[in-house]
């Protein structure tokens, strides 16, 4: 989803304001998600074993994410 831009000399309407402010609130969320699972690194370096070991691993990060809430 993207948000609406406004054009030169032509201002959002309300509706586009509304639209454009629920993708912020899914985006924020979808980010801190994405800030918790690169606590543990898995996300945020270069992985280097086997790729079956990282599908693993990252499902298990996650099951830990949704637990911890």
């Amino acid at each position: 989803m993207i948000p609406k831009k406004s054009i030169k000399r032509n201002k959002l309407t309300k509706e586009d304001r509304k639209y454009n402010s629920t993708i912020s609130k899914r985006r924020i969320y979808i980010e801190h998600v994405n800030r918790h699972i690169k606590k543990f690194r898995i996300v945020s370096i270069c992985y280097r074993n086997k790729e079956r070991k990282f599908s693993m691993r990252f499902s298990l990060i996650c099951v830990i994410y949704n637990f911890e809430l």
